[in-house]
């Protein structure tokens, strides 16, 4: 089977971390261009723009699209307007309803928003683990320091750059990945920086379908070590997932769960949507958004300093 045709729209960091890096070893991809406003990939055509990458290379098949979400919804609708296969970043857009519309849009074609932490090797054991069994409580801890993960990137505490919950939407996929039921936000609380318009912190209050509680410590000014932890206390042992799914804890004791590397999570977002467009399938799973935009709506606003990177 051929490989699939790709180009790749914005050459930030977490292109140049992850996505080159599994795109350049895979058998099931071809990188052909990539298109970006302030940066290049060596060895392939690059371009300004997803428009003009498309009007040179019409052999694309498929696009990654790297961007932050704001320009991410302008560069999908273009793409699945071209006909090509469409990987979001996370989040898939701004907004649910701009979501919702991308999956309207494809027809005949792959679309798949990525949530990369749900491939982390300690998810899918997890998953296994709790069905079947009654969760009593869950804790969350995602804290990690923006400045070492998102240096200078203002547009995430932008309107529309999700602030906090650009890490947190993370911890969030693999909530609803793992738990077998829905989550339900009660309650929120977001500090918002008084020269900014997304929070740098955020407590959420949920709860399972099941009535267990769940309780959610976000934040983007961690100093030392990073914290990405999930604690699931259950009625016969206490499951906890560390360094953001990468590791998997059940009683204490450490479980199996081998890994590729730093590149596990991309390279099985990859993997995952190759099959979706050679089967010209949908993913797109909406219930981490959803969450984010309940926090935004329910949540009360505290007043935080000034933030400058």
């Amino acid at each position: 089977m051929s490989a699939i045709k790709l180009g790749i729209v914005g050459v930030g960091k977490i292109a140049r971390d992850q996505h080159l890096p599994v795109i350049a070893a895979s058998a099931d991809f071809d990188l052909v261009a990539a298109a970006s406003r302030n940066a290049t990939v060596d060895g392939v055509a690059n371009y300004p723009s997803l428009a003009a990458m498309l009007y040179a290379e019409p052999s694309i098949e498929a696009v990654t699209l790297c961007t932050p979400p704001g320009p991410r919804e302008a560069d999908a609708e273009l793409a699945l307007a071209r006909g090509l296969h469409v990987l979001l970043e996370k989040p898939p857009a701004t907004t649910l309803s701009a979501a919702r519309d991308l999956i309207a849009r494809a027809t005949g074609q792959a679309l798949h928003a990525s949530w990369h932490s749900r491939h982390a090797p300690g998810v899918a054991p997890a998953r296994a683990w709790l069905r079947g069994r009654r969760i009593q409580s869950i804790t969350i801890n995602w804290k990690e320091d923006i400045r070492r993960w998102h240096p200078g990137q203002d547009w995430i505490l932008a309107a529309g750059g999700m602030g906090v919950f650009d890490p947190g939407i993370n911890a969030l996929s693999i909530l609803t990945e793992i738990v077998p039921s829905n989550v339900v936000l009660s309650a929120a609380e977001l500090d918002l920086p008084r020269n900014r318009e997304a929070p740098i912190a955020a407590r959420l209050h949920a709860r399972t379908s099941g009535g267990a509680p769940i309780e959610a410590d976000f934040d983007f000014l961690q100093s030392g070590d990073q914290t990405w932890e999930i604690a699931i206390d259950a009625d016969d042992g206490l499951l906890r997932l560390a360094d953001g799914g990468a590791r998997l804890f059940i009683g204490g004791e450490v479980q199996a769960a081998p890994s590729l590397g730093r590149h596990h999570e991309y390279a099985g977002v990859y993997s995952h949507f190759a099959a979706l467009v050679r089967g010209k399938q949908i993913d797109v799973d909406l219930r981490p958004l959803e969450l984010v935009a309940d926090a935004f709506t329910c949540g009360v606003r505290n007043a935080a300093p000034d933030f400058e990177f």
